[in-house]
C-alpha cells in the first residue's frame, strides 16, 4: 500500500524525529506529516510510517520508536534514537534518492551512520552529554542547535509547536543533504587522486586536475614517496604540502625557507622562477602564474627537501 502519512509525536521536538522527517519526506514527498499522540494515528498501519512514538520498534510494521523497554540497541550495545532506526532501515534508499552512485552507497551509509547519526542517537538517549564538547562548544552541537528552534516556553499560541517543527525541517534538511554531498564528493576525489597517483608513477609531485581533498587517497595508495601536490586554482596554479597525518600540521616536506612570506618579484628572485607569485609564511602553499612555473618550483622544493633529508 502507498505510504500516505508520516506520523511522529506532537508537542516539543528533538533532533532525532526532526532528522528522521528529513529522510522520510524525501522518500515520500506526497505523504502528509502528522504530529500526534492520538492512538488512532500511532497504531501501526500499512499506509503509514510511525517514528519516535508508539512504544514499539518493528520495521516490518513500519513503526520506529525507541522509548520502550527494552530499547533497541546497535550490535555494539549503543542505543538507537528514532533517527538511527530510520537511517538503518531507509538510509540506503534515501542515498539513492539523493542520486549517490550505487557503488558508493554502502560506504557513505556507514560513514554517515558513525559520524552523524550515532552522535544524535547518543545525545538523545542521554548516553553522552553535550557538555562533553566543552563549555565553549556545548551549545553548538547539531542537536542543541536544532532544538533551539523550538518555541520559547511562554509562547503557547495554538499550533506553535507544529509551526516551529515545520520551520525547522528545511534547516535540518540542509545539514543532512550537506553530509551526503560532502561524503559523495570525498569518494569522487579519492578516485581522482588514485588515478593521478598512478599517472605520477615514482615522481615526487602529484598533479591533480583541480583542488580537492587528497590526503585520504594518498594514504590509501600508500604513496609515501609523494612530497608535494600541484593543481590549477582559478587562473593560477598552487603547490601545497602533504601533512604527515590528519592530527598534525607537520608536513612530509616544506617548501624552501628562503621563499617564506615572499610575493611577486621578490619570490621570483628568491626562487629563480619567472611567474612565482606568492609563498605563505608557513611554507605550506605556493602560488604561481602558470603550470610550468609551479612545476619548476615543485622540483626545486623536492630537491631541497631530499637534500635536507639525505
Amino acid at each position: 500500500m502507498t505510504i500516505t502519512h508520516l506520523v511522529t509525536h506532537s508537542g516539543g521536538f528533538h533532533a532525532d524525529e526532526l532528522l528522521s522527517s528529513v529522510i522520510l519526506t524525501r522518500l515520500y514527498p506526497e505523504a502528509e506529516l502528522v504530529r500526534s499522540r492520538d492512538t488512532r494515528w500511532i497504531t501501526s498501519g500499512a499506509d503509514r510510517i510511525i517514528y519516535d512514538v508508539g512504544g514499539d520498534f518493528d520495521a516490518a510494521a513500519q513503526i520506529f520508536d525507541h522509548h520502550q523497554r527494552p530499547n533497541p540497541l546497535r550490535e555494539d550495545g549503543q542505543p538507537y534514537s528514532s533517527f538511527g532506526l530510520i537511517w538503518a532501515h531507509y538510509g540506503r534508499e534515501y542515498l539513492r534518492a539523493m542520486e549517490v552512485p550505487e557503488h558508493d552507497i554502502e560506504a557513505i551509509h556507514v560513514s554517515i551512520d558513525r559520524g552523524f547519526v550515532l552522535p544524535v542517537d547518543l545525545l538523545d538517549n542521554g548516553a553522552v552529554n553535550a557538555a562533553e564538547a566543552g563549555p565553549l562548544f556545548a551549545g553548538l552541537t547539531l542537536p542543541v542547535l536544532l532544538e533551539s528552534l523550538k518555541p520559547v516556553f511562554d509562547d503557547r499560541a495554538d499550533g506553535v509547536d507544529d509551526r516551529a517543527f515545520m520551520a525547522a525541517l528545511p534547516v535540518a534538511r540542509a545539514f543532512v543533504e550537506a553530509q551526503v554531498r560532502h561524503k559523495a564528493a570525498k569518494l569522487r576525489a579519492e578516485a581522482m587522486v588514485l588515478a593521478s597517483i598512478e599517472a605520477a608513477g615514482a615522481g615526487r609531485v602529484l598533479e591533480l586536475p583541480m583542488g580537492m581533498p587528497f590526503r585520504a587517497g594518498v594514504e590509501k595508495a600508500g604513496a609515501d614517496h609523494l612530497l608535494f601536490v600541484v593543481y590549477p586554482r582559478g587562473s593560477d596554479w598552487a603547490l601545497t604540502t602533504i601533512r604527515l597525518s590528519g592530527d598534525t600540521f607537520e608536513n612530509r616536506a616544506d617548501v624552501p625557507a628562503a621563499w617564506a612570506g615572499l610575493t611577486d618579484a621578490a619570490l621570483e628572485a628568491a626562487s629563480g622562477v619567472k611567474g612565482a607569485k606568492f609563498c605563505h609564511n608557513g611554507r605550506f602553499i605556493v602560488v604561481a602564474a602558470t603550470r610550468e612555473a609551479v612545476l619548476q618550483m615543485a622540483q626545486i622544493a623536492v630537491g631541497e627537501a631530499l637534500a635536507e633529508a639525505g
